[in-house]
């Protein structure tokens, strides 16, 4: 009698083939059974932004710590998930944390103590590190006296032009120093140039949807949302002026701005085409345009924004990312070392800057020449250096739970003086009387919500 091996259900025989292919499987399946599980890093940092993780991981690997940090690259809905998750309950968290501000703000929220990030005042102060970071840049992640993350970032904001469309129609950006002077000279540009009766080219992109856009020219105009005590500001003179200003580039006698969105294909086509001639746009996104509007390489360059008034401010602020260590984890200390090392290392902002284009907060690194580098899609402007020239200006912002909620009313009060202004209501004086009223019935709402978390955090104290 011959022995075989025979396929299961069936009196055939295997072909030799799958007879070696099957001793091969289950000879593999005993060498995984008994090998090690690779050993897993010693600690995890969590990210929303690929560009940073990227340039993390790249990290690691040069500085051979690879055992020693493992990089998770999540979306914002998932990482704010396991954040929160972890902060809540006994969930698997991340020794490091890194979050944007509209993350901070949710966990933030609470009774200060039990913030599921550690305090890291205490180590800032004592490594004398307060004194050499920029100061703005801790702002967004203050609760009281108290910073719960290392900042990553400054984000000044310029203003992108057109090089091509000015020279076109005469604009002297040099002679621009004020908004009344921006608007004297960009309105040049506004021209039917194809004859079919619309204007080809608006001075600037801006709309209603453009919210960050709306907080960063708050803030520049020497307003906001927060003072430094976490009060609501919303009725402050320069926010009236500001809105009363932002409704009239939208609509009136003659709108200056256009809604084209550096974030989508529509807004993108309109800044490629020139009808949005100039952009609010913070060192961040310079990568971004590269990448998704190479053909206006060359033809855009960058200037500080246009001041209030004579003599003010020139540049605001767009976006912010901090870096948080749990509070629970055990070991503290080396993720504080770690933490200093990802961010505020001399070869991390050369890696920041090259990878992402932002400008590190260090200010003691600010000298390096690779902020003096010409880029080529910037017609050979060392946008670095300008960047950083401008980076001590940025104005102070201060963190509340209720940014959100803030900013979605102050919107609403921008969408109202829009509606009045398209019913017939031009002068000014009039228009800046209704946005104090607006804005004023806005912060009786939002102090109503805030009364409401403050008994509530007072409660939990207890």
């Amino acid at each position: 009698m011959r022995l075989s091996w025979r396929s299961l259900g069936s009196s055939q025989p295997l072909p030799p083939l799958a007879i070696a292919i099957a001793l091969i499987a289950a000879g593999s399946g005993v060498w995984l059974a008994i090998r090690p599980d690779p050993k897993p890093a010693t600690h995890e940092l969590w990210t929303f932004a690929e560009g940073h993780a990227e340039v993390y991981r790249q990290q690691v690997e040069q500085w051979g710590i690879v055992k020693d940090l493992d990089v998770t690259l999540l979306s914002m809905a998932a990482l704010e998930r396991r954040m929160m998750g972890g902060f809540l309950s006994d969930a698997p968290l991340a020794g490091l944390i890194e979050i944007e501000r509209r993350m901070a703000a949710r966990a933030f929220t609470g009774p200060v103590d039990s913030i599921g990030f550690v305090d890291l005042t205490p180590r800032l102060k004592d490594e004398g590190l307060l004194d050499r970071i920029n100061n703005a840049s801790f702002g967004p992640w203050r609760v009281g006296d108290k910073i719960f993350g290392l900042p990553h970032d400054v984000h000044p904001v310029m203003l992108s032009y057109r090089t091509d469309i000015c020279a076109q129609f005469g604009v002297d950006i040099e002679s621009i120093e004020t908004w009344d002077d921006f608007e004297r000279e960009m309105r040049k540009v506004m021209v039917d140039v194809d004859g079919d009766g619309e204007i080809d080219h608006y001075p600037l992109t801006f709309g209603f949807t453009h919210r960050d856009q709306l907080e960063l020219i708050l803030l520049q105009a020497g307003g906001g949302l927060f003072d430094a005590k976490g009060n609501s500001m919303l009725t402050a003179e320069a926010n009236v002026r500001a809105l009363v200003r932002l409704s009239g580039w939208l609509v009136g006698e003659n709108p200056i701005a256009v809604d084209a969105r550096w974030d989508s294909p529509g807004g993108q086509s309109q800044l490629i085409s020139g009808r949005a001639v100039c952009a609010f746009v913070p060192d961040w996104q310079c990568l971004v345009w590269k990448e998704k509007m190479p053909q206006l390489s060359g033809k855009v360059r960058l200037m500080p924004l246009p001041a209030w008034e004579p003599g003010a401010r020139r540049t605001s602020v767009w976006g912010g990312t901090m870096l948080g260590i749990a509070r629970e984890h055990p070991d503290q200390d080396s993720l504080w070392a770690l933490a200093k090392r990802l961010y505020l290392s001399k070869e991390s902002a050369r890696s920041l800057y090259r990878g992402n284009g932002i400008i590190t907060p260090m200010s003691e690194t600010w000298d390096d020449p690779i902020y003096d580098v010409p880029d080529p899609y910037f017609g050979g402007q060392a946008k670095g250096r300008d960047y950083i020239n401008l980076a001590s200006q940025i104005p102070p912002r201060h963190m509340s739970v209720f940014d959100t909620e803030a900013l979605d009313l102050v919107s609403e009060v921008l969408s109202k003086l829009v509606r009045e202004r398209r019913q017939g209501t031009q002068e000014e004086q009039l228009l800046s009387t209704r946005a104090f009223e607006l804005l004023y019935q806005a912060q009786t709402k939002l102090q109503t919500r805030m009364a409401r978390l403050s008994t509530w955090r007072k409660a939990e104290a207890k």
